[in-house]
């Protein structure tokens, strides 16, 4: 409640300063430095110190901003709420349809543009490195809408040349597998050893006695594990095709585990988390059949066969990922809005590109991209012709006027900052709860000890802050090389999703509980246990962390990726194309939603799609 109070009185302070209204041109005057760039900066980033206090001052205590009087700038003709890859898309797509000469504003509550899909850069011993601190990569750009398919053309991304610049053969031949560690705080003991559940499971009988030989779990665990890898049996022979899946629809894949196959929980501990970075919950908040779906043990004997469902079949592989991750997407619109601030032409200079931020946000451009800008209220003018939009920026109070405007922030926040949005549309866009998340990066000085292991990726079951780390997506593109050699810098990717797994809660119920307990932890709570978990399970191949971290950027998202739905936890039938969301996303005459919450769908496309319907909704508005 410490940390909650904090937040509060914080956006209470900056409520209290905010009676200096500067002037446009105060406003002018005040532009970012040249040598401002976030993506150098490390520590507790993500949702920083700076980007949600305002926020929860006007969600959580239904603080008042005051309206300021003086108008700042001229009239936009759409400002964007919300400067991820759904509001820079916005802004493109409604510059590329309404026709020369629109004026268009971006505002953003983060330091950096790019929302989740935030870039994480570091110097180590004179080389730059560079990662991923959110969203991924483009999952699957041939089965992209036309829409979307048509934006990464636009923005001079040709996801055919991924597969030159991503090798595909890295891991195998250099021989590094998937681990798994026992950390001695749960287990007793730091183990290391291969890791079962993720790659495949293996067919050597020997081969597999020997490595869960090397679990630290029970004997009757071991020989329970052993049977449940080895199933063959069908353990409901007396229902139809349709009554399985029904059945293993019905209960989550921990149930039948231990209630069908008799499969203790040490063992159903191990794997639970396994899906952890998939759903944002384990395995005692989902399905069967997502386990089937899925490949996991002890259920593939059941006679079902092929599952008709669009969506769960991947025919592309997962190798459309920038070096910064979809951070290259976001880079790629703002040099299309803004050429002068993001220098060079193709995908391959961009990965190395250096953003001028001074050039976001100019007076005379056609787009404008104003950062550390928290909107509080969004209102329509009283002939319904414009919307004033009112937005914190450094403790000042400022408000723009447009005659369209595009919320792309997080979707729960809209009913707070707009008094018009009816009760039933509330009700449906309350139904999500947005999946919390960290993604951390380490840039370490070698990976000698991960290769004298052979380990790409090491899974943590039950960690605490860590569920897995491993070495990043192997691309090199541009003037960017893929560390090659043992011996060089490079960056570990860490991920932890925070839930309440086996206290019966639903996945949306965990998510609130992750994301609370997630406001509460520091900096120095993560650099601890990341330490610990890298010395832990790295020792063996002689990781010393004083002598081999050279940073830590932690990436911390309370409210990360958009709730999707799942056959456990919603009511059938609920799908991208129909559930609250739907009714949640619902036009406000000259206010439009755009944002993966407004897809229920939480990738590239998800995003850019909700732009494109978000835009030609404010189109025929006129």
């Amino acid at each position: 409640m410490d940390i909650t109070r904090r937040d509060f009185l914080n956006g209470i302070a900056l409520a209290t300063a905010a009676g200096s209204m500067l002037s446009p041109m105060d406003l002018l005057a005040a532009q970012l430095p040249a040598d401002y760039y976030p993506p150098l900066k490390t520590g507790l980033r993500g949702s920083h110190a700076g980007s949600f206090e305002v926020a929860h001052a006007v969600a959580w205590a239904g603080h008042k901003y005051p309206t300021p009087k003086r108008q700042t700038d001229d009239v936009y003709d759409m400002v964007v709420v919300g400067g991820g890859i759904s509001g820079l898309s916005s802004a493109l797509f409604y510059h590329q349809r309404a026709g020369a000469g629109k004026k268009v504003l971006v505002l953003d509550n983060h330091d950096d543009f790019g929302g989740h899909a935030k870039r994480n850069e570091f110097n180590v011993d004179g080389q730059t490195l560079i990662g991923y601190g959110g969203s991924q990569s483009i999952d699957g750009p041939g089965h992209f809408s036309a829409a979307s398919s048509q934006l990464l053309k636009d923005v001079g991304i040709v996801t055919e040349r991924f597969y030159d610049y991503f090798d595909q053969d890295y891991m195998k031949s250099r021989g590094l597998g998937r681990g798994i560690y026992f950390s001695a705080d749960v287990y007793g003991r730091d183990v290391t050893a291969p890791n079962l559940f993720r790659g495949g499971f293996g067919d050597d009988s020997a081969e597999l006695d020997a490595i869960v030989a090397q679990y630290p779990i029970s004997s009757e665990s071991k020989a329970a594990l052993l049977r449940l890898m080895r199933n063959e049996t069908d353990p409901r022979p007396e229902l139809s095709r349709q009554e399985k899946i029904d059945f293993l629809g019905s209960l989550s894949y921990t149930t039948f585990l231990r209630a069908y196959l008799s499969i203790p929980r040490e063992v159903t501990d191990v794997l639970r988390d396994t899906i952890l970075g998939l759903w944002g919950v384990g395995w005692d908040s989902l399905s069967a059949l997502e386990a089937y779906r899925s490949g996991m043990p002890g259920l593939q004997h059941m006679g079902i066969g092929e599952l008709d469902e669009e969506g769960h079949e991947r025919d592309e592989p997962y190798i459309f990922h920038f070096p910064d991750g979809n951070a290259g997407v976001a880079r790629s619109l703002v040099r299309s809005l803004l050429p002068e601030s993001v220098p060079g032409s193709t995908m391959e200079d961009l990965v190395t590109a250096r953003v001028d931020y001074s050039q976001l946000d100019r007076k005379g451009r056609s787009t404008r991209i104003r950062l550390n800008s928290t909107a509080v209220n969004l209102s329509h003018t009283v002939d319904q012709r414009h919307v004033d939009v009112t937005y914190v920026n450094n403790g000042d109070v400022y408000r723009v006027r447009a005659k369209h405007v595009v919320f792309a922030g997080y979707n729960a926040l809209l009913p707070h900052l707009c008094s018009e949005v009816p009760a039933a549309q509330k009700e449906a866009i309350d139904y999500a709860e947005k999946v919390p998340l960290v993604y951390t990066s380490i840039a370490v000085r070698n990976w000698k000890a991960m290769a004298e292991l052979g380990y790409s990726n090491v899974f943590i079951p039950q960690s605490k802050y860590m569920y897995s780390f491993g070495l990043d997506f192997p691309v090199s593109m541009g003037d960017y090389s893929f560390t090659q050699n043992p011996n060089q810098p490079t960056i570990l990717h860490g991920s932890w999703v925070p839930a309440a797994p086996e206290q019966g809660l639903s996945a949306r119920e965990q998510h609130v509980a992750g994301r609370r307990q997630l406001y509460q932890l520091t900096f120095d709570d993560f650099e601890q246990d990341i330490i610990d978990k890298l010395s832990g399970a790295l020792a063996p191949g002689g990781f010393d962390a004083e002598r081999d971290i050279a940073a830590i950027t932690v990436n911390r998202w309370p409210h990360g990726y958009a709730y999707e739905y799942n056959d456990l936890n919603d009511p059938a039938g609920f799908t991208p194309e129909n559930g609250p969301h739907v009714a949640g996303r619902a036009q406000i005459g000259r206010i439009s939603i755009a944002n993966s919450d407004a897809s229920a769908y939480a990738y590239v496309n998800g995003a850019v799609d909700a732009a494109d319907r978000a835009v030609n909704e404010q189109l025929h508005t006129g």
